[in-house]
C-alpha cells in the first residue's frame, strides 16, 4: 500500500519558488496520476478521505481506468462546482471555509495553525475519538512552509475567491461539469459526520455508470479511517473483491 502526502503536507516540496502553490481541486487529482505514472503503477485501487478523496476521483475522472476500483470517505462526489447547491445546514458546517476567505482567517491559518485544525479534530466527529498523541502525530503533517499557501489557495479557489494555476485549465474544464465515472465506486459515510453531513453524498447514482455502493456508518465522524478502522477495511475489502 502506497499513501502519498498530498501537496503542501508533511514532506513534499515545490520544486519552483515561482510554482503557483495553489491546490485547486484539479490540481490534487494530477498529482495522483503524475504520482502514479512516475512509479509505473497501472490501475490500482484508489483510496482517499476528504481532499485525498476528491483527488482519487479527480483522477477518475481526468482518466477513463486510472484505478481498478474507487473509494471515497466522508465526500459526496460531483462537489467541485463552486456554484452547488448547499443546504443550511452544509453551509454553517463550512464556516471555516467562509472564514479563510477573510484576512482573519488568513490569520489564523498562519499564525495558529495547531489551534485552527484542533478546532476541527474537536467538532467533526464524536467527542473523544483521538488521544493526544494521535493529534501531535498527524499536525507535524501541518509544519510544510507551503501548507497555509496551499491550504488557503484550496478553499478560495474552491468557490471562486482566488483565480486558479493556469496550468491546469484544462484539467478545470473536463471535471466541471463532473464527469460520469465508469470505475467501481465505493462512498464511506459517517454518520455523525459533522464536516460533510452524511446527507451531501446522497442521491449521486447518476454520475456513476459502473458499479456503486454507498455505506453510512453509524456512530461514526468524519474520520472513518480512525474512528472506525476495521469496519471501514471491511467494507473496502468486501466492495473491492465483490465489484468488477
Amino acid at each position: 500500500m502506497l499513501c502519498p502526502a498530498l501537496r503542501g503536507f508533511g514532506p513534499t516540496r515545490f520544486r519552483s519558488a515561482e510554482t503557483p502553490r495553489s491546490s485547486q481541486l484539479a490540481a490534487l487529482g494530477r498529482d495522483l496520476l503524475e504520482f502514479l505514472d512516475a512509479l509505473d503503477i497501472h490501475r490500482p485501487a484508489l483510496i482517499g478521505h476528504d481532499w485525498g478523496a476528491r483527488a482519487v476521483a479527480n483522477a477518475c475522472g481526468l482518466r477513463d481506468r486510472a484505478g481498478s476500483h474507487l473509494v471515497m470517505l466522508s465526500v459526496g462526489y460531483g462537489t467541485n462546482d463552486p456554484q452547488q447547491t448547499l443546504t443550511y445546514v452544509q453551509a454553517r458546517n463550512y464556516w471555516y471555509h467562509w472564514f479563510m476567505a477573510t484576512p482573519r482567517g488568513q490569520h489564523a491559518v498562519e499564525q495558529d495553525r495547531r489551534g485552527f485544525t484542533r478546532m476541527m479534530w474537536d467538532t467533526w466527529a464524536p467527542a473523544n475519538w483521538y488521544t493526544e498523541q494521535d493529534y501531535d502525530q498527524a499536525a507535524t503533517a501541518f509544519d510544510n512552509p507551503d501548507w497555509a499557501s496551499v491550504v488557503l489557495h484550496s478553499y478560495r479557489h474552491r468557490w471562486g475567491f482566488a483565480p486558479g494555476d493556469p496550468a491546469y485549465a484544462a484539467d478545470e474544464a473536463s471535471l466541471n461539469p463532473a464527469p460520469v465515472l465508469s470505475v467501481p465506486t465505493l462512498v464511506l459515510h459517517g454518520a455523525a459526520d459533522t464536516c460533510n453531513h452524511p446527507d451531501s453524498s446522497t442521491g449521486k447514482e447518476r454520475f456513476f455508470s459502473g458499479p456503486y455502493e454507498r455505506v453510512v456508518l453509524e456512530r461514526v465522524g468524519h474520520f472513518p479511517q480512525r474512528e472506525a478502522p476495521e469496519n471501514m477495511a471491511g467494507a473496502i475489502l468486501r466492495f473491492c473483491e465483490q465489484a468488477s
